[in-house]
């Protein structure tokens, strides 16, 4: 190796410089997503003398649900697409011309913009989303050490983005204009769009080509991705132009079950019939078992964006020194804590492994939803105290981000890593889409939970957490056991 790619090669706090692209890429899309998503639910149940859609909160929280399923859950074709069609690289920028669209379309105050807002940004989210991430896991080579650190450095490019969102398109949504809000994501998504095409010579051959099999025939991959797209838009503009509708929350739990399907038949078509080898056999079982405790943790983690964020609008103590401040503020402790810690985890995670004690994928999983269960307990007692008092102290859901947070540091970077490495090298954009599938399924999922966490008022809230927090330890503790079962093995091109 020359010295030009030794340098290249620890270009960024010792990782390749391509990192740089897609860290700052990924920073500003997902400014762009929290920051509007932080004011979907506020701006839906907000009355429409307060500039709001005037929905139900159960019915806001249905369309929430519906809307982050469909981002996630278009990761699946998304990765299909940049497998067989186009390359990571150009669907990534694909997807993120079509997210500045989107949010651009969202700034316009009319409800049918509204959705299709919501529909473009869907759609380009689910073309970026799992390529970068691929992307990111093929800048370095197989067997190196630093593979989980760049993920989880790549990971705090997505906090430091969602903090930028919630603090300016929070601000501006709440304080000045909801539709200013979604503007100021436009804008952002703008810079990272200009960011990609000039620094995208970096990435060098990482997802800069389908991976085609001899036998395939990319034109009629081409003429399939045609066709699915005019029937998609004429089923989007007629339901725009009002020729159909359909209740969400009735569409919320058809999705979930959708993506169910999706997911089980998917991984039956890898197990039996895509002929794998023993060892990419062995690893889908990994990778499903690890969907399996994503999707529950997700769908808890997901009430940030809905639930919680809703509580800390209407039933949260949000005076700081005689200033109302924004209830999106509160998202920040999130991505805040994640840029605080992640450094530590991916040092953390280093030192482990070179001393042979680094746990495995499932421990560091089943550590996470155990996390993820003691944020909802403290969150119990604020509920509890608003019922008392009207409103709580905003220390309750300080106190739950920050065991979320750390429950997110031990799984999502960990598991973007471990797709990367065992996924069949031939399904490998697919199996990324995948991994953002189960997140699909659990936005899903967290949108019914929403929607029963305020069925009766804030009464409904701490049964329905303690439901949850027996789950999240169930799954826990069926991961650690299944973990003495299931092994996997690193795969390179040559296995």
């Amino acid at each position: 190796m020359n010295e030009i790619s030794k340098s290249s090669d620890t270009y960024f706090l010792g990782h390749p410089k391509g990192l740089v692209t897609l860290f700052l890429t990924e920073m500003w899309e997902r400014m762009s997503f929290y920051g509007m998503r932080g004011l979907l639910v506020l701006f839906m149940t907000r009355e429409i003398t307060d500039g709001g859609m005037d929905l139900s909160a159960p019915e806001a929280m249905a369309i929430y649900g519906v809307y982050g399923a469909s981002v996630y859950f278009l990761c699946v074709p998304g990765g299909w697409i940049a497998d067989k069609i186009f390359g990571a690289q150009r669907t990534v920028l694909f997807g993120a011309i079509i997210i500045t669209l989107g949010h651009y379309v969202l700034a316009i105050p009319y409800d049918k913009t509204f959705f299709l807002g919501l529909v473009l940004v869907s759609i380009g989210t689910g073309l970026l989303k799992p390529n970068i991430s691929t992307i990111v896991g093929q800048l370095y080579k197989p067997g190196d050490l630093r593979i989980d650190s760049g993920y989880t450095i790549f990971y705090m490019s997505i906090n430091i983005g969602s903090m930028l969102g919630f603090l300016v398109c929070g601000y501006l949504g709440e304080k000045v204009g909801w539709h200013w809000g979604f503007g100021a994501a436009g804008v952002g998504m703008t810079f990272g769009v200009l960011q990609y095409i000039f620094t995208s010579n970096s990435l060098g051959e990482a997802g800069k080509f389908p991976k085609l099999s001899a036998e395939e025939d990319q034109a009629k991959y081409l003429s399939l991705f045609k066709y699915s797209s005019a029937i998609i838009a004429l089923i989007v503009i007629t339901g725009l132009v009002g020729f159909w509708s359909i209740n969400p929350a009735l569409l919320n739990q058809l999705i979930v079950y959708l993506i169910l399907v999706v997911a089980v038949s998917y991984f039956v078509y890898l197990f039996f019939f895509a002929g794998l080898n023993k060892i990419e056999t062995n690893n889908m079982k990994m990778l499903l078992l690890l969907f399996f405790g994503s999707v529950l943790f997700w769908a808890g983690f997901d009430q940030g964006g809905s639930s919680l964020n809703l509580f800390a609008k209407d039933y949260t103590d949000l005076y700081v020194f005689g200033w109302e401040m924004p209830a999106t503020f509160l998202q920040v402790a999130n991505p805040l804590m994640v840029v605080i810690f992640a450094p530590f985890f991916a040092a953390f995670w280093i030192m482990l492994g070179k001393r042979n004690l680094d746990p495995d994928t499932p421990q560091k999983f089943a550590l996470g939803c155990f996390l993820m269960a003691i944020g909802f307990f403290v969150i119990i007692f604020g509920v509890e105290a608003a019922m008392q008092n009207e409103k709580a102290g905003i220390q309750f859901l300080l106190i739950t981000y920050l065991f979320h947070t750390l429950g997110e540091l031990c799984l999502s970077p960990v598991g973007l890593s471990a797709t990367a490495k065992y996924s069949p090298i031939k399904y490998r954009g697919q199996m990324m889409g995948i991994w953002f599938l189960s997140s699909s399924l659990a936005a899903g999922l967290a949108g019914l939970l929403a929607s029963k966490s305020f069925e009766s008022g804030i009464s409904s809230m701490p049964d329905l957490f303690q439901q949850i927090i027996l789950a999240l330890c169930f799954v826990g503790i069926f991961l650690l056991i299944a973990n003495k079962f299931v092994k996997a093995t690193e795969l390179d091109e040559e296995t």
